[in-house]
């Protein structure tokens, strides 16, 4: 494992945002979601492409708190330009379960 400064990990900008909105990424290659994810009057709406399908649905998702990055550059996944990745763990079988918050905190806080 390489090890980082803390200069190094403070230039990665980790917020708490609130999923508005998710649905059915048809066009990726592997099975995703479209996020739309409130990151607050900072930062604004940002849409990610997340690979979470296999523990989550649409409907659940939508006013879920996650963590996401912010401060990436936009990539194009397919049609989507992604503005902000949201983060997540592999369990045991592969399947991406979110990194969340356990305790409600506003919008657009940041990880330290």
């Amino acid at each position: 494992m390489d090890t980082i400064t803390f200069d190094d990990f403070l230039k990665v900008e980790l917020r708490v945002g609130r999923i508005v909105g998710a649905e059915v990424f048809a066009a990726a290659r592997k099975p995703a979601y479209v996020l739309q994810v409130d990151f607050g009057a900072e930062v604004g709406v940002r849409k990610s492409s997340a690979q979470v399908t296999a523990l989550y649905t649409p409907e659940e998702l939508v006013g879920r708190l996650v963590v996401g990055v912010v401060n990436f550059p936009r990539k194009q996944i397919g049609p989507l330009m992604s503005e902000c990745l949201v983060t997540g763990f592999h369990d045991a079988n592969g399947d991406v379960a979110l990194c969340v918050p356990d305790r409600a905190v506003p919008l657009g806080t940041r990880l330290l």
